[in-house]
């Protein structure tokens, strides 16, 4: 059996978000979950975009390597959060990567809409900060240290399920 490339270890969450401070609490409880694993930030919808495709300052695999899971604001400068979601999941190279919504908008238009274009999860932000800091540890304590996700874009000749790595 062929074994795994450098890129297909290389085992990364891509968190699509413009507010500072909820990347910060996100990278926190992300930390708190034990999981060790690169944590990719983009700020805008464009920029997800250059990154997941490989355009741009992002052309180089080393340097941007495909994400294990996606964690998606929809309401972002630039292309809106969901049609990010629908250009991922209408892309044969980048459907299988998971996507979480995570979003301020709690409607059910935005919840059953994003779901219907291929999202794996929606959770709403709380406005709380200790709320939010456990919707998003609750989260990622499901994704790093439970799910088991299939390899990511550009399939090898085989294929492998990933756990990220935890200190759990």
């Amino acid at each position: 059996m062929e074994q795994p490339t450098p890129e297909d270890r290389a085992i990364a969450i891509l968190i699509v978000e413009d507010n500072d401070t909820d990347f910060i609490v996100f990278e926190r409880a992300y930390k708190e979950c034990g999981a060790t694993n690169p944590l990719i930030r983009c700020k805008t919808g464009d920029e997800a975009v250059a990154y997941v495709n490989r355009r741009g300052e992002y052309s180089d695999p080393a340097r941007a390597p495909r994400p294990k899971l996606i964690v998606l604001d929809l309401n972002l400068p630039g292309t809106d959060g969901r049609d990010v979601l629908h250009l991922i999941k209408s892309d044969a190279r980048l459907r299988r990567i998971p996507v979480v919504v995570l979003s301020t908008s709690h409607t059910d238009e935005d919840i059953h809409a994003t779901y219907a274009a291929g999202a794996n999860s929606y959770v709403a932000k709380p406005s709380d900060f200790q709320a939010f800091f456990s919707a998003v540890k609750t989260l990622m304590e499901y994704w790093v240290n439970t799910a088991e996700l299939p390899w990511n874009g550009d399939p090898p000749s085989h294929a492998h399920a990933y756990r990220f790595d935890s200190v759990k």
